[in-house]
């Protein structure tokens, strides 16, 4: 892919000279505990990064992390922007393209979710087999060229969900497997509308990852998506939905999660 200059990219440069990053790997509500595993860090402000977006969520720290995890460079962004926070599906654009340029030849994408499985609760983790565009909204409106018809077949690549299972079975692991149903939001679901998802075949849902997987597969690169279940969407349980809630499951699981994380980058071949 023939990316636009980056300001972000000379401020990258200029920051992390020696860096050469392969893997990507974007950090969602309850995954943050990761950046405690990445030796020799440098951290970024997203604030020092022209084109990177303001966390404006709380669990995202806004700051992107270089360093090594096991044998593997890395560049981890600790939150990201969501469409809801002002209709923008391109608010990934840059940073993606940025860490693309940067080397990145790999993305990783975590979550947190909500559950449309009754079977499948609070604390589990779900390896995302494919999605669903519920908000049909897409970062390549006005785009030009041919490239922007992207073949969203594999789009979770199958060689990299393999590792993550292998690692999985090794580590005894319970590791779920699922469709991820991206909504706008910002407002949680409704019952009559889980009902639906359901039937439509969603696993679980929520409110990010899809933009960013289909930013990245534009630009060539190879996606693995994981979700942290924090709670029964609506209807499926008696609890009431809010972010606080989603933040204080998610911090109950975070340790598992994160070594869990760690774990398959240290095996992903980039």
């Amino acid at each position: 892919m023939n990316a636009p200059h980056s300001p972000a990219l000379e401020a990258l440069r200029a920051r992390a000279p020696r860096a050469r990053p392969q893997i990507a790997v974007v950090l969602g509500s309850g995954w943050g505990a990761l950046t405690e595993r990445i030796a020799d860090p440098t951290r970024i402000a997203y604030a020092d990064l022209p084109g990177f977006p303001h966390a404006g969520v709380s669990g995202h720290s806004g700051e992107l992390w270089l360093g090594r995890i096991g044998r593997h460079e890395v560049a981890v962004m600790s939150g990201r922007k969501h469409v809801y926070e002002d209709g923008d599906a391109k608010a990934m654009q840059i940073p993606l393209h940025t860490l693309n340029a940067f080397g990145c030849r790999v993305l990783v994408q975590t979550n947190a979710s909500g559950s449309c499985d009754p079977g499948m609760g609070a604390g589990s983790l779900m390896l995302v087999t494919d999605h669903i565009n519920m908000a049909q909204r897409s970062p390549l409106i006005g785009e030009s060229g041919s490239e922007r018809f992207v073949d969203m077949v594999d789009a979770y690549d199958p060689g990299l969900r393999a590792t993550a299972l292998a690692v999985a079975k090794r580590n005894q692991v319970e590791l779920r497997e699922g469709v991820y149903m991206w909504i706008l939001g910002p407002q949680f679901e409704t019952p009559a509308e889980i009902r639906m998802f359901r039937q439509l075949g969603a696993d679980a849902v929520g409110m990010s990852t899809v933009p960013e997987t289909i930013l990245a597969r534009r630009a060539g690169m190879k996606v693995l998506a994981l979700s942290l279940i924090t709670n029964m969407a609506a209807g499926l349980s008696t609890e009431s939905l809010s972010h606080a809630h989603t933040l204080e499951q998610a911090g109950r699981v975070k340790g598992h999660a994160s070594r869990f994380l760690a774990d398959v980058i240290e095996e992903i071949t980039p």
